[in-house]
């Protein structure tokens, strides 16, 4: 519900369970992100719901995954249940109605939605370093691929293209490493390991055309409405490492497309993060302080991020302080890093007078939470014990039948649907090796001609040279018959008859010079 430029969250109650007064969170501050944690089971589904309708309705488009199914139900009408009618009454909340939001469903797999795809060179050496758990060896080789092809002009867009282009790197080690640096055929050989790893997790349904575009992902529908992404989450979870770089490349995009606009009316889009946890779990420094950089600056941009997550300590600290609008659902405090949990989350809110926040946070029931968001001139809001307003899609997940529909009438059906596998470094790179080959193949029977040639031409103590050859032999056999001609027919060359020629002098002058003497001799 949409009141003077404030999203309706729920309603707040008093310490003796009377109301108080209404939730909001403005609009104008949707962009200065937010966070929504809580344990298994308290409601953050449906306060993640609530709020992407709320932005939906107020024009701003929305972009979220579907962890285990159940949001996908906020493309259909919402239907009336007791908990729902219940909490509806309870809270006063007498605007409510049921209705549907416009979604479009998106999929890694193209099972359940329109494909999402990205480029190798779009992930950029980071991100996809992170995405194979590679070594700090291996990322400046991937570093060193990237400038390689950059400058070559070999266009990195699949996995196969890194392949072909890490193939070329290991054949190639010794020159290129006197140009770029060291490159080991070890980590070479890694990660064309981790590549095969991640094409046997489905990796190569993410990489190829065509990419996404930003711009598809920040529609309005014809009633004024923000479209809902809804990304079909549950099949991709079981790669987590993939889910949580997926989305922080989409970060990414969406700080390096979008202008600058400074502070907004209202968000250009509102990112949901959910299982937040998963981004920084083992991340390296350099990859969280990327996370915090690009949390920081894109709130310029007019894009607000608001994580989910079980447990506040699952963000780092220099991360949630710039999320300012929070909403903390029940925790437990069973053991000693839950009870640091629940003193963490209390200290970050606004301290209310009238209860304790620590106290308060584990004893929440399903759908409470406390409440906080930035009011006036951004500062926070005295935090409160909130009952969460009912949803007014349907909550639950879409049938087969309903999602197939919703697909098929998406303003992008069709667009994303087909692979392109245009000219790229694999082709490229393949062209250039049979190249290559065929001219060795073309030197080395040039030489066997060269090295046969040489060897007839030495036959019998005889001289050759390039270009000159015996001449046929007239002899015959004993039998009468001419010998079978061997390859190429014997000729003399220009040496051997004049050596043929001096010889036949030498003996004629010799032998004249030998009659004389005897004539002489008998002359006397």
């Amino acid at each position: 519900m949409l009141q003077d430029g404030k999203l309706y969250i729920g309603t707040s109650r008093n310490p003796d369970d009377s109301l108080n007064k209404g939730e909001y969170l403005e609009l104008k501050f949707g962009n200065r992100h937010g966070l929504v944690t809580g344990a298994t089971g308290t409601g953050k589904t449906v306060t993640l719901q609530v709020l992407a309708e709320s932005f939906s309705s107020a024009g701003v488009p929305v972009f979220c995954a579907d962890i285990k199914g159940d949001l996908s139900g906020i493309a259909a009408k919402g239907e009336p249940k007791d908990w729902v009618t219940a909490r509806a009454e309870q809270i006063g909340f007498t605007d409510h109605g049921y209705t549907q939001f416009p979604v479009i469903f998106w999929d890694l797999y193209g099972e359940k939605g329109h494909r999402v795809r990205t480029t190798i060179a779009e992930m950029g050496p980071l991100l996809l370093a992170r995405l194979m758990n590679a070594s700090e060896a291996q990322e400046g080789v991937l570093n060193i691929a990237f400038k390689i092809a950059d400058q070559a002009n070999l266009p990195l867009l699949d996995l196969k293209d890194l392949q072909a282009m890490l193939n070329y790197m290991g054949e190639h080690a010794s020159e290129l490493s006197s140009q770029f640096g060291l490159i080991s055929k070890a980590s070479v050989g890694s990660l064309q390991r981790g590549l095969l790893v991640l094409e046997q997790q489905g990796a190569e349904h993410f990489f190829g055309e065509p990419a996404l575009e930003i711009r598809d992902i920040m529609r309005t529908s014809h009633d004024g409405k923000g479209m809902i992404s809804v990304l079909a989450a549950d099949k991709l979870m079981m790669n987590p490492r993939l889910y949580a770089t997926f989305l922080l490349w989409l970060l990414s995009e969406l700080f390096e497309q979008l202008p600058e606009i400074g502070d907004p009316e209202k968000p250009r889009l509102v990112f949901f993060f959910d299982e937040a946890h998963l981004l920084f779990n083992d991340a390296p420094k350099v990859l969280v302080e990327r996370v915090e950089q690009v949390v920081r600056l894109i709130r310029s941009k007019g894009v607000g991020v608001y994580f989910v997550t079980q447990n506040p300590l699952d963000v780092p600290e220099t991360v949630l302080a710039q999320l300012g609008n929070r909403v903390q659902h029940a925790l437990r405090a069973y053991t000693p890093r839950e009870q640091k949990a629940v003193k963490t989350a209390a200290d970050t809110f606004r301290p209310n007078p009238a209860f304790n926040a620590a106290a308060a946070i584990t004893t929440l029931g399903t759908g409470e939470a406390l409440v906080s968001t930035l009011e006036g001139k951004g500062a926070p809001s005295i935090v409160e014990r909130t009952l969460v307003r009912p949803p007014s899609a349907r909550v639950g997940p879409l049938t087969d039948q309903e999602r197939a529909g919703v697909i098929a009438t998406s303003p992008l059906a069709g667009l994303y649907d087909k692979d392109i596998d245009r000219e790229s470094a694999f082709e490229i790179l393949s062209e250039r090796a049979r190249q290559a080959a065929e001219a060795e193949a073309a030197k080395k029977q040039e030489e066997e001609r060269a090295r046969t040639g040489a060897q007839e031409g030495s036959a019998g103590g005889r001289w050759s040279l390039p270009g000159f050859g015996d001449k046929p032999a007239d002899s015959r056999t004993t039998s009468g018959t001419r010998p079978k001609a061997r390859s190429g027919y014997q000729r003399e060359t220009v040496i051997e008859t004049a050596m043929k020629s001096v010889t036949r002098t030498v003996a004629n002058q010799l032998g004249r010079a030998i009659v004389r003497g005897i004539l002489g001799g008998l002359k006397r």
